[in-house]
């Protein structure tokens, strides 16, 4: 199911800040306006996604012409600008698909007196992997 909202564009030095207005002020950022709409694309999957996952309630977007880009700017403590309002749009489940749930094979080597201790104790190789690469990222 296609989900589809407002967004507000903001010119800044090095590129454009996107922001959500309907959705808890929700912002992103690209280098490019392309590459800005990308970021809100998947900015707006990732939250939306979220929400869905935990069962929180999904907000209903605003009409377009409800959205004024001088109030939202004051809001926000901007200037308006070159700021425009822009409707994004993303399928949120088939985006999932493609970079939140996707698994990735990875082919690795490890010693096999660890290989037979850990099928002894019947661990699972993908999980363990897992939580040590999140411990790993989240130490840094």
């Amino acid at each position: 199911m296609l989900s589809i909202y407002p967004a507000c564009f903001f010119k800044e030095d090095t590129g454009y800040s996107v922001v959500f207005p309907d959705l808890n002020w929700l912002a992103t950022c690209g280098n490019s306006l392309p590459d800005a709409m990308r970021m809100a694309v998947d900015c707006l999957a990732g939250y939306l996604y979220t929400l869905k996952q935990d069962g929180d309630p999904i907000p209903s977007p605003s009409p377009i012409e409800a959205i004024s880009v001088p109030d939202i700017a004051k809001e926000l403590g901007s200037d308006a600008g070159d700021a425009f309002v822009n409707m994004v749009t993303v399928d949120v489940e088939e985006y999932a698909k493609l970079h939140f749930e996707k698994s990735v094979r990875k082919t690795l080597t490890i010693p096999t007196w660890l290989n037979t201790a850990a099928q002894e104790r019947h661990l699972n190789f993908s999980q363990v992997l897992q939580e040590a690469l999140l411990a790993k990222i989240k130490a840094k």
